[in-house]
C-alpha cells in the first residue's frame, strides 16, 4: 500500500545559525532537541533508509523551526527564500520520495504570498506551513489576507503547526516550573500548549469569517485535530452563525469543507475514533512527525486502524495525494 505523510520535519544547522538565540525564548534548546539535530538535517540518508524500511512511499518536508517568522520584516524575506532553495537542491533526484511545504517569511506577508508562488510553480511545492503566531499576531488579522489569497489560487493548502509561545504567554503560562529535563518546554509545547493554542487560532480564523472569504482555502492541522475533534459540540454552539462573529457557515460545515487534520504524534486508536465521528474519514491523514516520533511507531499504529481496506488506504495515501495533487 502506498503511505503517505505530510508532517515530517527538517532543519539545516546552516539557516538555524541565522536566528538569533534570543528570538527563541530559551525554547527549543532542551538536550532531546539537542540530539534531534542530525535527524532533522539528514534527508536520503537514515531518513530514507527509515522509510524503505517501513514502506513510507512519499514524505512531504517542512522547516522544524518558526525561522523566517522570528526574523524583520526586513531579513525574512531573503532567509526564507534561501530555505526554500536549500530543500529543493537537497531533494532534487528524488521527487517520488519527497516534496515539500514551502517556509514562509510571515513578518512580511505580501512577500510570503510571492514566496509560496515562486516556490509552487519553479519547485512544485505543495502548500505552505506557516508555524504558530507571527509578532504575537494570528493569522485572521487582515495583514495576512494576501497569503490566504495566493494560497487559494493556486489551489495549495496552508499546513497551520503550532509555534514557539509568544514571551508574554510564556511569562505568565510557563514560568515559574521547575526547568529540569525541559519539563516547562514540554508543558508550554508538545506536551500540551501547542495544542491548545492551534486550536484556538482555527477557530479564530472561523469566527473572524477567514473560511468564509477565502472558500476554496485548505488548511491543514497536524496531531489528530489539535484538541478540535473533541471540542467540537461545545465550540459548535458557541460559533453558531449570528452568534456575533463574522463566520457565514456552521463550526461543523467550515471544518468539513475546508479544514484536513493529520495523525502526526498521535499514534493510538481513540484519538482516530473521536475525529473520524466529528472531521469524518474524507479528511484524515496520516503523518509521522519524524523524527519526533519514529516511523515505526506511525506504521504500527496505521496497521492497527480498524476500517475497511478503503478507507484505511484514504487515510494512508489517497486524501493526501487528492488535496496535494501529488503525481504517481
Amino acid at each position: 500500500m502506498r503511505i503517505v505523510t505530510l508532517e515530517e520535519h527538517i532543519s539545516f544547522p546552516e539557516m538555524t545559525q541565522k536566528i538569533p538565540k534570543e528570538a527563541l525564548g530559551g525554547f527549543g534548546q532542551s538536550e532531546r532537541m539537542q540530539q534531534l539535530i542530525p535527524k532533522l538535517d539528514d534527508i536520503t540518508g537514515e531518513r530514507l533508509q527509515s522509510m524503505d524500511d517501513n514502506g513510507i512511499s512519499t514524505q512531504v518536508l517542512s522547516v522544524d523551526s518558526s525561522g523566517a517568522n522570528l526574523l524583520s520584516q526586513a531579513d525574512a524575506p531573503a532567509f526564507a527564500s534561501q530555505y526554500n532553495d536549500l530543500i529543493a537542491q537537497r531533494i532534487a533526484g528524488f521527487e517520488q520520495r519527497f516534496t515539500a511545504f514551502a517556509h514562509l517569511p510571515m513578518t512580511a506577508p505580501l512577500a510570503a504570498a510571492d514566496e509560496l508562488e515562486r516556490v509552487v510553480k519553479e519547485y512544485n511545492f505543495r502548500g505552505a506551513m506557516i508555524r504558530g503566531l507571527t509578532q504575537g499576531m494570528f493569522l485572521d488579522q487582515p495583514q495576512f489576507a494576501p497569503v490566504f489569497e495566493k494560497a487559494e489560487k493556486l489551489g495549495v493548502p496552508i499546513y497551520l503547526h503550532p509555534g514557539l509561545p509568544p514571551k508574554g504567554i510564556a511569562d505568565i503560562y510557563y514560568s515559574g516550573l521547575p526547568n529540569h529535563s525541559g519539563m516547562a518546554e514540554a508543558l508550554a509545547c508538545y506536551g500540551w500548549g501547542w495544542h491548545a493554542e492551534t486550536a484556538l487560532h482555527v477557530l479564530r480564523l472561523l469566527y473572524s469569517g477567514v473560511f468564509d472569504r477565502y472558500p476554496k482555502l485548505k488548511l491543514i492541522i497536524g496531531h489528530m485535530g489539535e484538541m478540535l475533534p473533541m471540542m467540537m459540540v461545545r465550540s459548535e454552539r458557541a460559533f453558531k452563525p449570528g452568534n456575533g462573529g463574522a463566520n457565514q457557515r456552521t463550526l461543523t460545515d467550515t471544518f468539513h469543507q475546508q479544514v484536513h487534520i493529520t495523525t502526526s504524534g498521535f499514534f493510538t486508536q481513540p484519538p482516530l475514533k473521536i475525529a473520524l465521528e466529528t472531521f469524518g474519514v474524507d479528511n484524515i491523514m496520516f503523518s509521522v512527525d519524524y523524527p519526533f516520533s519514529t516511523n515505526e511507531m506511525g506504521i504500527a499504529f496505521l496497521n492497527g486502524i480498524e476500517l475497511p481496506d478503503e478507507q484505511v488506504r484514504q487515510i494512508a495515501h489517497s486524501n493526501a495525494d487528492k488535496l496535494l495533487n501529488l503525481k504517481l
